[in-house]
């Protein structure tokens, strides 16, 4: 495929070639990533599954711009990560990429408003988006917002991350285990929130899972094992 910048006619918002992290530990080098390629389209929710090790938390981690891949093409919302500097990538990473983790990341001290807002303050922006009222009524919380995390439940404060991670409008969300510290009905009220937000807005999302029945929530599942894509589902 060749390196050419993407556009409106190309759907893709994520494009992976042939890529590949190599780690090194001691005298020995471990392959995470050994030739992935990989397309999204805009709006899809897609999850990626396997088992521990097989290499999808370095793929979340490379897709965020966490970290740098050691060869191959990353394309994010048509940007071409290889030449961007790490400032480049802070401020892709707060404009056009969110964070959802399984421990929800939240400051104890903060509020869930406060909390939401640090994404923003973070990113230089001073106003809510239009219409993000919205979200917080789809996601449930609109009153728990001046709580402090330990006045919420687990999946509350999922919740919360969830909005802190979209409060900037980025083109994709992206969630490594986002059900991964919660009972079953929890999970699968978060899961439900995803796939509804995904429909209802065309937000663009990339789960990462061990748990199959998470992934069913999702459009698509790409199975990954020993650093490979093994498996496309779907679409």
């Amino acid at each position: 495929m060749s390196s050419v910048p993407l556009t409106e006619a190309v759907p893709e918002i994520i494009r992976v070639c042939n890529l590949r992290k190599v780690y090194r530990t001691g005298d020995v080098d471990v392959e995470a990533l050994r030739g992935i390629d990989l397309s999204i389209r805009r709006g899809e929710f897609v999850a990626v599954v396997g088992p521990s090790g097989s290499g999808k938390s370095t793929l979340f981690h490379i897709l965020g711009g966490l970290a740098p891949p050691t060869s191959g093409e990353v394309w994010i919302d048509g940007i071409d990560l290889r030449k961007m500097s790490e400032s480049q990538r802070t401020e892709m990473r707060q404009r056009k990429v969110g964070f959802v983790f399984q421990k929800y990341n939240l400051l104890p001290t903060l509020t869930a408003r406060d909390n939401i807002g640090l994404a923003q303050a973070i990113a230089g922006i001073k106003t809510q988006p239009v219409g993000f009222d919205n979200t917080l009524k789809m996601l449930g919380i609109v009153n728990r917002l001046d709580h402090k995390p330990r006045a919420l439940s687990g999946g509350e404060q999922q919740r919360v991350a969830i909005a802190r991670a979209l409060v900037n409008q980025p083109a994709i969300l992206l969630a490594d285990e986002p059900t991964g510290n919660l009972d079953t009905a929890n999970s699968n009220a978060v899961l439900d929130l995803l796939r509804d937000l995904n429909q209802r807005t065309g937000q663009t999302i990339l789960m990462i899972t061990h748990n199959p029945e998470a992934a069913a929530f999702a459009d698509r599942i790409v199975y990954m094992r020993d650093g490979k894509i093994v498996e496309k589902g779907g679409g």
